[in-house]
């Protein structure tokens, strides 16, 4: 190419780095470019929060109109900034690599709270602009202030500092790109499966002319196809849904191993308790339309959900299946009672790591009162392990988040392999995590609790039975069949295991908690 390309970008801290990256590649591959900045309306109006503007593409629409009127070859754009419509005449040309798509929860260190779910202390006030972000927190901590919060990266932090808030929501990827330090902060990081971050997030757009042949065939040697393709169905989805980035409406397609995953989060307002949902598919043929199906109004759910756990008012999993009209009937099958009452305390002389594989497990572990004589980690399976053991006034250092306990197993030798495990749990536990820890690791098993099963259990009428343990299934098919309009749920996959063995049919959840649950009924 023997003329200069001229990038039209934004003029904050992070969209320089986003268009000097995307200068800096066009260098790479024979290309000259030089930089212009643009004001647009979201940069100039930082009094309002984004849905109180006029219009879409606050971000985008002046970066655009210099591109069609020439005096700018490419706009380079935080691709969750774009509406879904392009204007006549602009294509994007090259979509870059995706950085990390979570969201980090800065907390100020002072207002932690170790026993709180997200660790922000209880009434805590959070700054963010997004209605997503709000929805999604208000659904995990419904006690949580929310408080619009405009401005760059830098700025927003700089506002956690000097102003009112306890905690504010930022993109991990903008803070990565910028190699913010944020030490001074408690962080908790929250994956994209667990909090569904805005369609295309993470991602850069490459925009240009679409009579710009030259420089599109150029661009294709930064392009990424593959992230594309994912982005292609979170902003179909955006699209069909008539929403911009003012709605609360998060959207996370990826491939993994072979087959497409989309995580969906849908609220009304900002205020209402989304809906979320899980969808698994070998193709993006048709994926779209099964996922608005989902969140028709009109679908009947079920009208009566059985699990098998006692759930208080507070529920997530209560909440969110009974804000549909549904009946929740939550009784647990078994009973635990404590097989010890003082520990030992040698045993805790030289462990490294204790590991819990059940809110039991915790619970009865920590009535034990253990005084550990040196630093220990943490590690639990399953985020209502790791709230019981927040509960405890403790933060877990691994969190296996997978139904398929072998795959946690896996996970977990690769960070414990060669240490001191304790392992508190029920007598004669299924030892499905040290079958992955190699010989060098001295493994200690500590009975706490014992299981018993109920007697006589009575069955239910609910349309959907969610089963929380295998000794829970084993407990209701002891004494009940399954009737034809009945649908069931494993939280994993041991617990699906011991279903199969009773030639029951099965849905697993993504996550083996109460979001991955109510996940599973929503799909049904």
């Amino acid at each position: 190419m023997n003329r200069i390309v001229t990038i039209g970008t934004r003029g904050s801290e992070l969209a320089l780095w986003q268009a000097n990256f995307v200068k800096d590649s066009l260098a790479a591959v024979g290309v000259i470019a030089q930089l212009k900045i643009i004001k647009t309306q979201g940069d100039r109006i930082l009094n309002l929060s984004l849905d109180k503007l006029e219009g879409k593409g606050f971000f985008t629409k002046e970066l655009e109109e210099e591109l069609m009127a020439g005096t700018i070859d490419i706009a380079v754009h935080s691709h969750k900034d774009l509406p879904t419509e392009h204007p006549p005449g602009l294509i994007i040309a090259a979509v870059s690599e995706r950085e990390d798509p979570a969201e980090l929860l800065l907390i100020l260190k002072d207002c932690v709270d170790v026993h709180q779910k997200l660790s922000v202390k209880f009434g805590g006030l959070v700054g963010t602009s997004s209605n997503r972000r709000k929805a999604q927190l208000r659904a995990l901590r419904p006690d949580l202030e929310m408080d619009d919060l405009r401005g760059n990266v830098p700025t927003r932090i700089g506002k956690l500092r000097s102003e009112n808030y306890h905690a504010i929501m930022l993109a991990k990827a903008g803070v990565k790109r910028l190699g913010i330090d944020l030490s001074e902060f408690h962080v908790e990081e929250l994956t994209p499966t667990e909090f569904i971050p805005a369609p295309a997030q993470g991602a850069l757009a490459i925009q240009i002319r679409e009579k710009d042949t030259e420089l599109y065939h150029i661009l294709q040697q930064l392009h990424h196809p593959e992230v594309a393709e994912a982005l292609a169905v979170e902003r179909t989805v955006l699209k069909q849904f008539g929403g911009g980035c003012h709605m609360p409406l998060g959207c996370y397609c990826r491939k993994h191993e072979g087959v497409y995953q989309v995580f969906t989060s849908k609220a009304d307002t900002e205020t209402d308790l989304p809906d979320r949902m899980f969808i698994t598919s070998p193709t993006t043929e048709g994926l779209v339309d099964k996922i608005i199906a989902k969140f028709d109004k009109s679908r009947k759910l079920a009208g009566k959900v059985f699990i098998s756990r006692e759930l208080p008012a507070s529920s997530y999993f209560r909440r969110v299946v009974e804000k549909h009209g549904s009946k929740v009937e939550d009784r647990s099958l078994i009973r635990t009672v404590p097989v010890m009452t003082i520990l030992n305390p040698y045993i805790l002389q030289n462990i490294d790591w204790v590991f819990f594989t059940s809110k039991n497990a915790v619970e009865y572990f920590f009535q034990l009162k253990p005084h550990f004589p040196r630093p220990v980690k943490f590690g639990v399976m399953g985020s209502g392990s790791e709230d019981m053991l927040r509960r405890n006034g403790h933060f877990a250092d691994y969190v296996g988040d997978s139904v398929d306990t072998q795959e946690v197993a896996q996970d977990f030798a690769q960070i414990a392999n060669g240490t001191t495990v304790l392992f508190p749990g029920a007598e004669n536990p299924m030892r499905s995590i040290h079958k992955a820890l190699s010989a060098e690791t001295k493994i200690i098993d500590l009975p706490v609790y014992e299981t018993m099963i109920e007697e006589q259990v009575n069955g239910t009428s609910a349309d959907v039975l969610v089963f929380t343990s295998p000794s829970n299934a084993e407990a209701y098919f002891a004494d009940n069949l399954l009737e034809n309009h009945q649908r069931v749920i494993a939280i994993g996959k041991s617990t699906g295991k011991k279903l199969e063995e009773l030639n029951i049919n099965y849905t697993l959840p993504f996550s083996p908690d109460e979001v991955g649950l109510a996940e599973a009924v929503f799909g049904l």
